[in-house]
């Protein structure tokens, strides 16, 4: 999932990058909304994590204009702000989730996949992809009771899938899934981190559909 985190707070938001690439995520961090806004202009985002306090201006405005311009990208709002008058202000301007800080990273993380699960059509936690069984809170893939081990970047990969189940998926769209600005992308990056992920879970798993993409071999 491509990420956009927009945080002025060195500290946390150098804590919340770390904690969301570690999961296999690409993330962008962005401290105002001037930078906050040419991100979502330049790259079709999974999540935006939204701090309300930023130098240049509110993030519920920030929040308020993505709805306007039908930008329908799940939002989780990250502040300090714990009045329930907030919370309401936020959750009606149009976000999916509101977590007050300090908060646990691993709280973060698993609001983060509830609500992608929410948009990609699987509420539940554990998906069924043939014999697989994929769950994608814990990072965990069984097959037969024995586990399966992906790369974060192969993680990537399977998450760009999954949130588009039975859809093609472009090559540009898995490159930004794998990929954070500044990342060296190269030619073949994509094709790589798709045949590693045949080779761990079946040549049948993600099918190739040429000159236009690839979608899942069998339906999630």
């Amino acid at each position: 999932m491509r990420v956009l985190l927009i945080e002025d707070d060195a500290i946390l938001g150098e804590a919340v990058r770390d904690y969301v690439a570690a999961g296999g995520h690409a993330i962008d961090w962005v401290r105002t909304l001037e930078d906050a806004k040419a991100a979502v202009r330049a790259v079709k985002y999974g999540l935006v994590l939204l701090d309300l306090r930023l130098p240049d201006g509110s993030g519920i405005g920030f929040l308020k204009g993505l709805r306007e311009e039908g930008d329908g990208t799940p939002v989780i709002i990250l502040t300090a702000h714990d009045q329930i008058s907030d919370r309401i202000e936020g959750l009606n301007s149009g976000a999916d989730d509101y977590l007050v800080k300090p908060f646990n990273l691993g709280e973060l993380s698993a609001r983060m996949l509830a609500v992608a699960r929410r948009y990609g059509g699987n509420p539940s936690p554990v998906i069924r992809l043939g014999d697989l069984e994929i769950g994608q809170a814990d990072r965990r893939i069984v097959r037969d009771g024995r586990q399966i081990v992906l790369s974060g970047r192969e993680w990537a990969v399977m998450d760009a899938l999954l949130a588009r189940s039975g859809a093609i998926v472009s090559k540009a769209q898995i490159e930004e899934a794998l990929y954070a600005f500044g990342s060296e992308i190269e030619s073949n990056t994509v094709e790589v981190y798709v045949s590693r992920v045949r080779k761990k879970l079946g040549h049948d798993t993600i099918l190739t559909i040429r000159g236009v993409g690839y979608r899942l071999g069998m339906q999630a």
